[in-house]
């Protein structure tokens, strides 16, 4: 199960070196996630509508290895934004992926940049 989490790699917008098409802002719920696909990673993507920004991080929740954090529920806790894994209630921050519940490892984040009506993704490679 481990080596599904060694594919995921917090990438900061410096150390970005493919900026990789994901959809069309459209696609994408407000104030929700949708899950889109880079290699062999799964992708969570949020258009966090209420602060006006976008995140990206990997769509696995490392508590009980599943694909399920696009379809979080998002929100801020004491001004960071989060997503909760909609099975256990696990928080995490959006911004560096910290789990804000304390008591398992990180997630991995990726920048988001919005160019037209087109989201992109940041990976380093």
């Amino acid at each position: 199960m481990e080596k599904i989490l060694d594919i995921y790699k917090s990438t900061s917008v410096e150390d970005v070196t493919v900026w990789y098409e994901a959809a069309k802002v459209s696609d994408f719920p407000k104030d929700g996630g949708a899950c889109v696909k880079y290699k062999e990673k799964q992708i969570a993507v949020f258009n966090f509508e209420r602060k006006n920004e976008w995140y990206a991080c990997q769509n696995v929740c490392p508590h009980k290895m599943e694909m399920v954090l696009s379809r979080g529920m998002i929100g801020d806790q004491n001004g960071i934004p989060k997503v909760a894994c909609p099975l256990h209630k696990k928080t995490f921050s959006l911004e560096n992926g910290e789990n804000l519940n304390g008591d398992i490892a990180p997630i991995a984040t990726y920048p988001v940049k919005i160019e037209g009506d087109i989201v992109y993704i940041g990976f380093s490679e």
